[in-house]
């Protein structure tokens, strides 16, 4: 059987920048193992599989490890393939997930997902973290997956020497690390070795929590942010209640086929 597929470079304007993710479109679901098996021998950060439906796409996640509840890149790249690549008429898609119904709103060549807001509290840090990090941290919190970690400025996030291998020990999906921007409001870096990811060059489904928490520490809904991979990545970002707009354009690097039994 042979199927489409398609690789792009999401949250960049630039090809070789921003987050690749693979997108495979299919007519029926395909089992999990299949799937998995799949995005483990693309060994991308995430693979997104969709099927159309009456009411939109259905649309799943996997890492080359796992299946996960939400993934902004992947989706913004299923997103761009469908737009883009499958005549698809319309400037919003309708995305049915695990995290419930995702929309994305085409304007020019910016893609805006539309998701809901993370759930975040004050947490005290596991021991793992204190040490596989071995920095002052300003503040600490849990999310629904993710621990947010904030430090005092760009220069230590960018400069960040940490121990993979104890980090890989915390009880979470990933370990998100932020500080103010010297250029954009805030910036990131994103860390999910427990996940199969070691660092993620831009990583959507953070912002979920990142919004919220810059646009109270800041006072404004509406701004920029950088994630501060080696890859890079920028983000058009806006508290909506208890959702939030996130911005990203998309490049197309590779499209062909793969043949699966």
């Amino acid at each position: 059987m042979k199927l489409p597929i398609y690789h792009i470079d999401a949250f960049t304007d630039k090809l070789f920048c921003g987050n690749p993710a693979a997108v495979v479109p299919l007519t029926n679901w395909l089992s999990d193992e299949t799937m998995l098996n799949i995005a483990a021998e693309n060994n991308l950060a995430e693979t997104a599989f969709y099927v159309k439906t009456d009411a939109g796409f259905d649309l799943r996640w996997f890492t080359p490890t796992v299946e996960v509840d939400l993934c902004g890149h992947a989706t913004l790249a299923a997103a761009y393939v469908i737009f883009n690549l499958q005549n698809y008429e319309g400037d919003e898609i309708r995305f049915d997930t695990r995290s419930g119904i995702l929309t994305v709103k085409l304007a020019e060549d910016w893609l805006t997902l539309n998701f809901p807001i993370d759930q975040y509290q004050i947490a005290v840090p596991p021991p793992a973290l204190v040490e596989s990090l071995n920095i002052t941290m300003a503040e600490v919190y849990k999310g629904k997956t993710d621990y947010l970690v904030v430090l005092d400025s760009e220069e230590e996030v960018k400069n960040l020497d940490f121990d993979i291998i104890v980090l890989s020990t915390i009880p979470a999906r990933g370990i998100i690390i932020t500080a103010v921007g010297d250029d954009v409001d805030f910036v990131s870096r994103f860390f999910a070795p427990q996940s199969g990811i070691d660092e993620d060059p831009v990583t959507g489904s953070a912002h979920t929590t990142l919004i919220p928490y810059w646009a109270d520490k800041l006072d404004k809904k509406t701004l920029t942010a950088k994630q501060l991979s080696k890859r890079g990545g920028y983000l058009k970002c806006e508290l909506a209640g208890d959702r939030v707009n996130i911005s990203g354009q998309a490049r197309l690097y590779l499209q062909g086929e793969i043949e699966v039994d």
